[in-house]
């Protein structure tokens, strides 16, 4: 079965220098804390898989619909986490009622 053509990944590189493949689940922009955000998974997981979601926020002026690269930034606070995470729940169908809480905010550093 082939790859999604349109599935975007990105590559991040930790402190050892190694490099790891994620596919974009999405990208948004929130004007209450004027940044964009992006919510990656680690590449080829299948769809009946549990994945690890991570979110960053986008360097400051990335478009979110096109984001360009650069340093992700870490999310700062609480009330950003809660942001994204209602933000996730809605995108993925459901009603904030996180039973398992392994979907989001576990790269909370």
């Amino acid at each position: 079965m082939a790859e999604d053509p349109t599935q975007q990944q990105i590559t991040l590189v930790d402190d050892n220098g190694e490099e790891t493949l994620y596919d974009v689940l999405f990208t948004f922009k929130s004007e209450d804390f004027d940044r964009s955000y992006i919510l990656i998974y680690p590449a080829g997981k299948k769809d009946n898989e549990e994945v690890e979601i991570q979110a960053y926020a986008l360097p400051a002026g990335d478009d979110p619909s096109d984001p360009q690269g650069g340093e992700l930034q870490p999310i700062q606070t609480d009330k950003e986490w809660d942001m994204i995470e209602s933000v996730l729940n809605t995108f993925l169908g459901r009603d904030g009622d996180d039973q398992n809480g392994s979907d989001s905010n576990s790269d909370n550093q």
